[in-house]
């Protein structure tokens, strides 16, 4: 048995693939120096032709990688910070995700944009502690926010070999969990939940680094309450399937996502959930506060973030 990290995991998905195909490339901002851990050591093993430091200037590089991809690459770009990914949006949203789209399938974008580092994360304040997977899933861009470095491996793996652009979000309360792998890594398919703990009285859907908060919850609470966890790994296509597999089974739903709490991930699982699958209590979510941004004080900080606090009290709400 092996202790693997998440950063470690991610890292180690980019060797084996830069290795295993000669078309992945990578591009960004410091990635010669592996900065973020995702890029470590790879410039010296596979030369600067195949893992390029870029200019300060992550549309351009951002629109490149596009063009790459058209000619038969397959770039991953890695984004130092989260909010980086607003600049972007047009050239993944509006360019590479339409292409294949609009040309009836005719060409394919396969690029992969990776965030080493993103959401919540105490004392990097507004503009650094963005977690926008909403949006992504919302303009069906491919979604993935593992959880799990075994997880991490296996869907940057997939994201990489996929034809379709995608967005991995690696988030920053992950990147020091530590998994024991027992089994070679493989790559985990895109579009497939996993379900951590099983229970019989309430769904917990629980997103990235928020498993975990998931996972201590439904211990703290295991003499009261049985809680399933249910982390599902692809934001967008989502395991609709294997969530109302489990409603079947526990008949009430919380929902615990680290982003804006309109028009966030979790008011669609919760109205997808409304709209078909069994539910025998209004569901819950914890989320961060409408519009909310992340302070620089601490003590706001943590105030804003869901908590596994809110977290048990919107379980036992739903008992009630």
């Amino acid at each position: 048995m092996a202790k693997l990290s998440y950063a470690k995991a991610l890292n180690r998905a980019l060797r084996d693939e830069l290795t295993r195909d000669e078309s992945v490339c990578v591009l960004g901002e410091d990635v010669g120096a592996g900065m973020a851990q995702l890029t470590l050591g790879l410039q010296a093993q596979f030369g600067p032709g195949r893992v390029m430091d870029t200019p300060i200037s992550e549309q351009a590089f951002t629109s490149l990688a596009t063009g790459a991809a058209l000619c038969g690459m397959r770039p991953v770009i890695e984004f130092q910070i989260p909010s980086l990914l607003f600049l972007v949006l047009e050239q993944i949203a509006n360019q590479a995700h339409k292409f294949p789209l609009m040309t009836g399938g005719q060409v394919a974008v396969p690029v992969t944009y990776v965030v080493p580092g993103s959401g919540s994360r105490e004392g990097w304040a507004g503009q650094h502690s963005d977690h926008p997977y909403s949006i992504y899933a919302h303009v069906g861009v491919t979604t993935v926010v593992p959880a799990m470095p075994s997880d991490a491996y296996g869907l940057l793996v997939s994201a990489i070999r996929s034809d379709d652009p995608t967005v991995v979000f690696a988030p920053a309360g992950a990147m020091g969990v530590r998994e024991d792998v027992t089994r070679d890594l493989v790559p985990v398919p895109i579009g497939r939940a996993r379900i951590h703990r099983a229970g019989t009285d309430v769904t917990c859907v629980a997103v990235g680094h928020l498993v975990h908060e998931a996972l201590a919850a439904a211990g703290e609470l295991a003499g009261e309450v049985s809680v399933e966890v249910f982390d599902p790994r692809t934001v967008y296509p989502f395991d609709w399937p294997a969530l109302a597999d489990s409603l079947e089974r526990t008949g009430r739903l919380v929902v615990m996502d680290d982003s804006n709490r309109s028009c966030g991930l979790a008011g669609e699982v919760l109205a997808s959930a409304a709209e078909g699958m069994r539910l025998i209590a209004p569901p819950a979510r914890v989320t961060r506060p409408d519009g909310s941004v992340l302070p620089f004080a601490l003590g706001l900080d943590r105030a804003v973030q869901p908590a596994r606090a809110a977290l048990v009290s919107a379980i036992r709400s739903v008992m009630k």
